[in-house]
C-alpha cells in the first residue's frame, strides 16, 4: 500500500473557519468581561474604593482644606482620574495572570489574532472604568457637587477622561507583560496610583513645598485634572493647559501601546 502525504503549498487556501478575524477579538473581549464578573472582590475594590476615597476627602479632609464647603467641587475631578488608576492596576494583574499562567501560549497555538488577547483586556478595563466613573460622579452629585458645565463641556471632560483611561490601561498592559507574576504587577502599578497625590488633583500646587510644586507642575495628572475641572466647573481653561493634557494622554497612549506590542512579540 502506498501512503501519500499532502503538503500545503505556498498558495494553499486556509479554511475560512481557521482564519483569525474580528470575531476572535470580540470573543476575547467577552472572556475578559465575564472574568471580571467572577472576580467580585476585584470589582468591588475598583468600583467602591474610589467612592470611599471621595467620601473621605469630602467629609474628613474637606472641612480643613476648604471651610466654605466647596471642596467637593475641587476634588471630584481628581477622584475621577484616581479611579482610572485603580482600574489600570486591576488590568495589570489580569494580564500578568494570563501571561504567566499559560493561557496566552494556548491562544498562540490557535488561529486567533495575537493583538486580540491584549485588546480583550483593554476593552474590559475601559468598560469597568466607565461604570466606576459613572458611580463616582453619581455619588458626587449626591454629596453636593454642582458643576456649571454645558452639555458640550461634559462631553469634552468625559472624552478627556476616556482618553486618559485608555492611555493608563495600555501602560498597565505593558506592566502586566513585563511583571514576573500578578503580585509583582500589583506592586509596579503603585506608581500609577501615586501620581494623582503629587498633582493638582486634591490641593492647589501653590500650597506645596517648592520641590513638590515643581514635580506637580510636570506631572501629567496636573494638566489633565485642571482641564477636566475647568470644563466641569465652567471656569476658564487656558490653551496651554488643555493642549498639554491632550498631548500627555496621546503620548502615554502611544508609548504604552507600542511597549505592550513589543513585549508581547518578544514573549513569543
Amino acid at each position: 500500500m502506498t501512503t501519500t502525504t499532502l503538503t500545503a503549498g505556498p498558495h494553499a487556501t486556509v479554511p475560512a473557519a481557521a482564519r483569525p478575524g474580528i470575531g476572535d477579538t470580540f470573543a476575547l473581549i467577552g472572556r475578559s468581561l465575564r472574568r471580571s464578573t467572577r472576580q467580585l472582590d476585584t470589582v468591588l475594590i475598583s468600583v467602591l474604593l474610589p467612592v470611599m476615597l471621595l467620601l473621605m476627602f469630602v467629609y474628613v479632609f474637606g472641612g480643613a482644606i476648604d471651610p466654605t464647603g466647596s471642596y467637593v467641587d475641587f476634588v471630584v475631578p481628581g477622584i475621577v482620574l484616581l479611579t482610572a488608576g485603580y482600574g489600570a492596576a486591576g488590568t495589570a494583574v489580569d494580564v500578568a495572570t494570563d501571561a504567566t499562567g499559560g493561557i496566552v501560549d494556548r491562544f498562540r497555538s490557535m488561529p486567533v489574532r495575537p493583538a486580540g488577547v491584549l485588546t480583550g483586556h483593554v476593552a474590559a478595563s475601559v468598560a469597568k472604568n466607565a461604570v466606576s466613573t459613572a458611580l463616582v460622579i453619581g455619588v458626587a452629585l449626591l454629596v453636593g457637587f454642582r458643576g456649571d458645565a454645558s452639555a458640550a463641556a461634559w462631553v469634552g471632560a468625559l472624552g478627556l477622561v476616556g482618553l486618559w483611561v485608555l492611555a493608563l490601561t495600555w501602560v498597565a498592559v505593558a506592566i502586566g507583560l513585563v511583571a514576573s507574576g500578578p503580585e509583582a504587577a500589583s506592586g509596579f502599578t503603585f506608581a500609577i496610583l501615586f501620581l494623582p497625590y503629587v498633582s493638582s488633583a486634591f490641593v492647589p500646587t501653590s500650597t506645596m513645598p517648592s520641590v513638590l510644586e515643581t514635580i506637580a507642575r510636570y506631572n501629567p495628572v496636573t494638566p489633565v485634572t485642571d482641564t477636566v475641572r475647568g470644563l466641569l466647573l465652567g471656569t476658564h481653561v487656558g490653551t496651554g493647559t488643555w493642549a498639554a493634557a491632550v498631548l500627555w494622554c496621546v503620548g502615554i497612549l502611544v508609548v504604552g501601546r507600542a511597549a505592550a506590542a513589543l513585549l508581547f512579540r518578544r514573549a513569543r
